[in-house]
């Protein structure tokens, strides 16, 4: 599935590019709902991923590498999340990226050929945040 930037999420992008305000920092979450993304989605569509190890990772905003062309895109190091405990049995079918105060859906996406099902100690999920605007 591609990419989807629902309503909110792209308020807020406009405003961090017109430097509307200080808005910090965003975060990177999996989530382990069965959710098809859609455009009036909010962060509460979405439920989190919980196995162990598991953490929201924060992507720093001098850490992007921001290509110009056309289309111009905006791309991130990949971030793995590794669990840290075995019997475990939690499918992941996407991720989502939110404001710094995890309350605003910038987008969401799931993944094309998931769910990965997370079961052993080590297994883990590499994503690469990259969005393209044209």
């Amino acid at each position: 599935m591609a990419l989807l930037t629902p309503n909110v999420g792209v308020q807020e992008m406009l405003k961090r590019a017109l430097n509307f305000s200080a808005t910090g920092d965003v975060h990177l979450h999996l989530f382990k709902s069965n959710t098809t993304p859609a455009e009036t989605d909010t962060v509460a569509t979405y439920t989190e991923a919980t196995f162990t190890g598991y953490s929201v990772k924060t992507l720093t905003g001098a850490s992007w590498t921001i290509t110009n062309a056309d289309p111009s895109s905006a791309s991130y190091a990949q971030q793995t999340f590794t669990s840290s405990a075995g019997s475990q049995n939690e499918n992941v079918y996407g991720y989502y990226v939110t404001n710094s105060a995890d309350t605003i859906l910038l987008w969401v996406e799931r993944f094309s050929d998931g769910p990965y099902n997370i079961v052993n100690n080590g297994d883990a999920i590499q994503v690469t945040p990259v969005i393209t605007l044209d």
